[in-house]
């Protein structure tokens, strides 16, 4: 979507994403962690391999390892005179035989093949009849041909997964140098919010974004700081702010940064640091405000997220969760999504790229979306049950059948 078709002082989203990544300041400090507890970690240096993968040559499937030369002129079979399993030191070949060897098991010197059992037939005699063509090098994994040592294994900025603490694990290593946890104080602003476990008055609301938000930040290894409920006055706000931009690296608020009389982030911003952008042209999330609060030796970063709970969640995805990992180091990926149809009709959002709340349909051939449910802001039971987001650009009506981007949400949870 071209910027001359927004909401005139809102930026565009792709645009947004560039000027957070451009801003983020990446953790230095790191720390030695044990290979067991790494899940979900960040590297903070590149890992070479230590050994070559695999260390020798080995079989790739249950066989018999031979010459091929000695098929050649052993028309009545050959004798199986060695067995090698996995994890024995096997003897040469010696001419005129072959060795029963299973999959993983060092392949004996000599040999230069290996022919899957299925491919042999045992006589009488327990000689070895081959069926078929047999080629130098068959079903035998080189040494070194996945790693040579002192390849490249892992760059810095990986967020270990479990097939990356697999490949460090097969490598013999038992820690690892990652980045600190960052640490990130997490702000609820309303007068309406009350925390669950407590009697709903009149016009109260349970405060379900802390929950939400506390998860997706831990999810994302950081050290959550839960500053609680504040008040909407400038003066609970301001002691808030203080206090977090004294003890976090990164500040999180839900709820007010809008215009009205109430919404003190914004004011507050200016007056204890910087307000860098506010308003993206969106739909949900409108709201979303980036800023500084200024500390001596360094400013700390703030994300303004809206205060209903659909849209701080769609910020976080497409805004928040970005710039968070640009500080811990890792790599910035860009937004995955793939085209759809769209499997029903909607009108179009003025000045706003739409983020609807979809499932996919596995009835249909070809991938189809239908809503997932109700799309306002405040309705989080779409948000349980979506598989993505149909993101429209703005002006545009959804049309039954038409084709429109698809934004998996599997991706945040990376």
């Amino acid at each position: 979507m071209s910027c001359d078709t927004l909401t005139p002082g809102l930026l565009d989203l792709d645009e947004a994403r560039r000027r957070l990544l451009a801003a983020a300041r990446p953790l230095t400090t790191s720390e030695p962690c044990p290979l067991d507890t790494a899940l979900g970690r960040i590297l903070a240096a590149p890992v070479v391999a230590r050994l070559a993968m695999p260390g020798e040559d080995n079989s790739a499937m249950d066989g018999y390892a031979l010459r091929i030369a000695d098929l050649e002129v052993s028309p009545d079979g050959l004798p199986v005179i060695q067995r090698i399993p996995a994890g024995c030191a096997p003897a040469q070949l010696g001419e005129g035989g072959c060795a029963r060897i299973f999959t993983g098991a060092p392949i004996p010197a000599g040999a230069d093949c290996v022919v899957p059992q299925e491919r042999c037939h045992i006589d009488d005699l327990g000689r070895v009849h081959v069926q078929g063509d047999v080629r130098s090098g068959a079903n035998i994994r080189r040494r070194g041909e996945e790693y040579i040592e002192g390849a490249s294994l892992l760059p810095a900025g990986q967020r270990l997964d479990a097939p990356a603490l697999a490949l460090l694990a097969s490598q013999g290593i038992v820690e690892i140098e990652v980045f600190v946890s960052l640490k990130v104080a997490l702000i609820s602003t309303g007068d309406e919010l009350i925390e669950p476990g407590t009697p709903l008055a009149p016009g109260q609301l349970y405060n379900s974004n802390r929950v939400m938000l506390s998860a997706l930040l831990q999810q994302q290894d950081c050290s959550v700081i839960d500053l609680g409920i504040v008040a909407d006055t400038a003066a609970g706000l301001r002691d808030a702010l203080c206090q977090a931009r004294d003890r976090a690296d990164v500040v999180v608020c839900t709820g007010g940064v809008s215009a009205g009389e109430e919404d003190h982030v914004r004011p507050l911003l200016a007056e204890l640091g910087e307000l860098v952008f506010h308003g993206v042209a969106m739909k949900p999330g409108k709201p979303f405000a980036f800023g500084y609060l200024h500390r001596a030796g360094g400013d700390v970063p703030l994300l303004g997220l809206p205060g209903n709970p659909v849209a701080s969640l769609v910020t976080w995805h497409a805004l928040g969760q970005v710039f968070v990992q640009a500080c811990q180091g890792r790599r910035p990926r860009a937004l995955q999504q793939f085209p759809v149809k769209a499997g029903f009709s909607r009108r179009a959002t003025q000045g706003r790229r739409e983020l609807l709340r979809v499932v996919l349909d596995p009835s249909e051939l070809a991938p189809v979306v239908r809503l997932a449910g109700g799309q306002g802001s405040a309705m989080l039971g779409a948000a349980c049950q979506a598989h993505g987001y149909l993101m429209v650009p703005g002006n545009t009506p959804v049309l039954e059948g038409n084709d429109y981007a698809f934004l998996p949400v599997a991706q945040f949870a990376i």
